[in-house]
């Protein structure tokens, strides 16, 4: 089962390293990782998607709590919660015709951007299944896709 673990850590040099080590040790996979400054300053906070049981993601907690620079572990997943993703994706302006475009616009929380090379680069940013739903509509005809992993946040 796929899960999302919110790392808060201390800003220190190696930390990231540390908990990809944390991973790679016990041959957890890391499906998407995301990680930015958080609320205070002096950290980070960490977006992890990887897999497995209860017991698997148990012990993925358990164990980045005892890491040195790790602040607060939680597994969000299991508890109401909101996660997005964001794409964009470019395709040439000559590919998107009538019955495309209407697809497009189906799309909520999409926005469109003209390039200096006369392509169109489209930011989608919405649930990781609507993306999936959004990239196989759009990848016959895209020139690139470059996708972020999830981000999310408890909204109990």
């Amino acid at each position: 089962m796929r899960h999302i673990i919110s790392v808060l850590l201390e800003n220190e040099s190696g930390a990231l390293s540390r908990v990809a080590g944390l991973f790679s040790a016990r041959s957890f996979n890391i499906e998407s990782l995301s990680v930015a400054t958080s609320e205070d300053l002096t950290a980070s906070r960490m977006t992890i998607v990887t897999s497995g049981d209860d017991a698997v993601i148990e012990q993925i907690v358990k164990q980045l709590d005892k890491l040195v620079d790790v602040i607060e572990v939680s597994e969000i997943t299991s508890n109401e919660h909101i996660e997005r993703e964001i794409v964009f994706v470019r395709i040439n302006n000559s590919e998107i015709d009538k019955k495309i475009m209407d697809k497009l616009e189906s799309y909520e929380f999409l926005k469109i951007h003209n390039s200096k090379s006369n392509d169109l680069i489209i930011e989608c940013v919405d649930s990781p299944e609507n993306i999936n739903q959004f990239v196989s509509t759009i990848k016959k005809i895209a020139v690139k896709i470059v996708r972020s992993g999830a981000v999310g946040i408890n909204s109990n």
